[in-house]
């Protein structure tokens, strides 16, 4: 059995391509999650460096208030100390903003006491989604809160102006206590907005990880199930496949071995008779009946010359390929006519040929050995007893097929061998043929697709009907 052309031509490319969605859907699932963590990372930095922003800004202004009623200068060193904290951070805002990513930017976020390791991802992050919608909002918050830090440091320098030249009084205290005050309280709300919109986003990316790991996974998934899938079809066709070659080699060993048996028994018969005709010839003066003896080797040597070419007709059925190609029934048939006339009684027998179809296009070869194997056939079992022998052949097409008729009136085949005559080595009388012929003819028109039918009657004759694809 051939390899199916579906699974050959057209699996292969699918499976490739299965694969490379599945290699392609992982490459991206593991790049989209290592910037997506990436993301978030840069996101949680950003969040833990607002906690640091907002506490030194806090503390910068409890100190500063400290400072407005103590007048103490550790208290002012430590406003200044806090400031510097969100000053920083505003520092590196400015600078990414303008120039992008640089030393200064870098510097700015280690005064605003962020980790050093995560420098990268805040840089990162805030170069490449600076406008991205939700980052964009931080950013604007993160300004306005910058605008108010500078505020208060402004208030700071003015309280330290007028403690230093003692024109501090208990109404302008006031009024600074009241500007701090609302300063903090804006920047809390300032502070809390941009948390908020960090942790939106932070949110929004989650649930666009989460549909987009599920996307990817079932993809995935999908590509497995239908390589997986394809692949056990595949093991199931080459089962299948050995399953049916396992059976043909049992087939063909069982035939092998008894075609062994039956060539070696038909080879060496004819040599057996021609050894012994030999030997009594030896023995013979009479001329006459050395001719006679002479007569009976020739029939030997055409026996053991036919089953040769029998033998030759099913190696060629065997192993060579069908080859589609225009033949012409009519040289086939005048071929064949002219090379089985050495037969015994085949100048008796009268051939007449109806050819509607001449030109086909099918294998020249098998359709040389079913044509000569069919005349030969009705030559051999031709009805000697009858005044009037003959063979008719017939090409026509009908319902589609090509159909090839060769009828004869010999002595026909009886009823209960009809189902054995395309069975290797059955014949109804050994002496006429080797039992291969028909056998052969079966195989020929098997492999070019065809069908072969017979229609016989005991002392009238047979019809057999052979069928070929167009």
């Amino acid at each position: 059995m051939s390899k199916n052309p579906f699974f050959k031509n057209i699996r292969f490319p699918n499976v490739f391509i299965l694969l490379i969605i599945v290699f392609v859907s992982c490459a991206l699932l593991i790049c989209i999650n290592f910037f997506t963590i990436k993301i978030l990372s840069a996101n949680r930095a950003y969040v833990n460096g607002e906690s640091h922003y907002s506490k030194g800004q806090k503390d910068a202004s409890r100190h500063l208030i400290t400072y407005l009623y103590t007048k103490d200068e550790n208290q002012w060193k430590l406003y200044l100390e806090e400031l510097e904290v969100p000053q920083g951070d505003g520092i590196a805002r400015k600078t990414l903003l303008k120039v992008g990513d640089n030393k200064v930017a870098r510097k700015g976020f280690l005064i605003g006491r962020n980790h050093k390791d995560d420098l990268d991802d805040l840089v990162w992050l805030f170069v490449n989604f600076q406008q991205v919608s939700f980052l964009a909002k931080a950013i604007d918050e993160w300004g306005k809160g910058d605008e108010l830090i500078f505020k208060l440091f402004i208030v700071g320098h003015e309280i330290n102006a007028q403690i230093k030249y003692n024109l501090l009084t208990p109404a302008s205290q006031k009024n600074f206590l009241n500007r701090i005050s609302s300063i903090s309280d804006k920047l809390t709300i300032n502070e809390r907005n941009f948390s908020n919109t960090l942790g939106e986003g932070t949110r929004k990316i989650k649930s666009l990880l989460i549909i987009t790991n599920i996307v990817f996974i079932l993809i995935i998934v999908l590509s497995v199930c239908s390589y997986y899938s394809i692949m056990v079809k595949r093991l199931l066709v080459s089962k299948k496949e050995i399953e049916i070659k396992n059976e043909n080699l049992i087939i063909v060993n069982r035939e092998l071995d008894r075609f062994v048996y039956s060539a070696s028994h038909d080879l060496r018969s004819p040599i057996t008779s021609l050894k012994g005709l030999i030997e009594i010839t030896q023995l013979e003066d009479d001329i006459d009946q050395i001719k006679t003896y002479l007569g009976l080797m020739h029939k030997s040597l055409m026996k053991q010359d036919q089953f040769i070419i029998d033998i030759i007709d099913y190696s060629k059925n065997k192993r060579k390929q069908v080859v589609m190609e225009p033949v012409s029934l009519q040289e086939l048939l005048n071929e064949a006519i002219s090379q089985l006339m050495h037969i015994e009684n085949a100048n008796r027998i009268t051939f007449t040929q109806e050819l509607l179809v001449d030109q086909i296009q099918s294998d020249g070869l098998r359709l040389k050995i079913i044509i000569s194997n069919l005349l030969s056939n009705a030559i051999k079992y031709a009805d000697v007893n009858k005044q009037e022998m003959f063979i008719s052949v017939k090409t026509y097409f009908d319902d589609g097929y090509n159909k090839i008729e060769v009828t004869d009136n010999g002595i026909g085949i009886k009823e209960e061998f009809k189902d054995n005559i395309f069975e290797m080595y059955f014949g109804t009388n050994k002496n006429k043929g080797s039992g291969l012929g028909l056998y052969i003819v079966k195989e020929a028109v098997e492999n070019i697709q065809g069908n072969i039918s017979v229609f016989s009657e005991s002392t009238v004759g047979s019809k057999f009907v052979v069928t070929i694809p167009n």
